[in-house]
């Protein structure tokens, strides 16, 4: 059975920092694209970072140099450290799965509508 499970979530204050963690199962994943996601309450979905099978990372430009991407494929897990954290980053986040060639496809990050598999999202909230 597919499952993602993300974990790590909690309140801070501005300036804190969080790591995030998704636990894989079910698949072979270490050839999967795999990313984060949020969404914040009245907002959209928004891409946060991906990771390619290769370790190859993409980020949105307002978490570049705050928020790190790292999977570990042996252990099938994917982890976001988040440091700097701002009342703007409060959101429920979310882990997801996608073909190999999505984190490939162009230089842009990758559409959410893109990604096959998805967690039940952890909630981050930030307080200034």
């Amino acid at each position: 059975q597919v499952q993602l499970v993300e974990s790590g979530g909690g309140s801070v204050q501005a300036g804190g920092s969080l790591r995030l963690s998704c636990a894989l199962s079910g698949y072979r994943w270490s050839t999967y694209c795999l990313g984060w996601f949020r969404q914040a309450p009245g907002k959209g979905r928004e891409g946060v970072a991906t990771i390619a099978s290769n370790e190859t990372t993409k980020y949105t430009d307002s978490v570049k140099g705050r928020f790190t991407i790292s999977r570990d494929s042996a252990k099938n897990t994917l982890d976001l450290q988040m440091h700097s954290l701002k009342p703007e980053d409060t959101a429920m986040y979310y882990c997801a799965a996608a073909l190999p060639s999505t984190c490939y496809s162009n230089s842009r990050l990758p559409e959410g509508r893109l990604f096959l598999y998805w967690g039940q999202g952890t909630q981050v909230t930030v307080s200034s």
